[in-house]
């Protein structure tokens, strides 16, 4: 009967954490570029200016053919209807803190390569050119703060 008892509740817990745990980003402060390959991603520099004009292109393909809003949102939060699947969570690129501790060189790195361990995939350069990547970039800093 005790066993009984245990595995009930057992069962009970797991249904509990299953439905009412919440996943969380991984440590922002934890970079996803390997260190073996982290000086030459922060050496990578934007190349496209923060103008209004490559900001909306940016948007065009956040929220368009590049599918990053299914993860991190509309809202750039991380609370995509996929992403809310993902353990860990997308970036929460509205986190001021983000911005300034990842620089726009890891950005491209991490969105090009995707992440071992995480919900983020590598991009084809067939589905998302060099210059997109840069777009998107210059949008995601938009959401600080927000």
């Amino acid at each position: 009967m005790r066993l009984w008892k245990a595995t009930l509740l057992l069962v009970t817990g797991l249904v509990f954490v299953s439905v009412y745990a919440h996943a969380v980003e991984r440590d922002i402060t934890v970079p996803r570029v390997p260190a073996d390959q982290m000086a030459a991603a922060k050496a990578m520099k934007n190349p496209l200016p923060a103008t209004p004009e490559n900001i909306v292109k940016g948007k065009a393909v956040f929220e368009g053919k590049g599918t990053c809003f299914t993860c991190h949102g509309l809202s750039g939060k991380g609370d995509g209807d996929a992403g809310k699947a993902l353990d860990p969570t997308p970036r929460d690129f509205s986190n001021p803190q983000f911005h300034g501790l990842r620089s726009d060189g890891e950005m491209f790195w991490v969105i090009k390569n995707g992440t071992a361990g995480t919900g983020m995939i590598a991009h084809n350069p067939a589905m998302i050119t060099d210059e997109e990547t840069w777009q998107v970039i210059l949008y995601e800093r938009t959401f600080k703060g927000k």
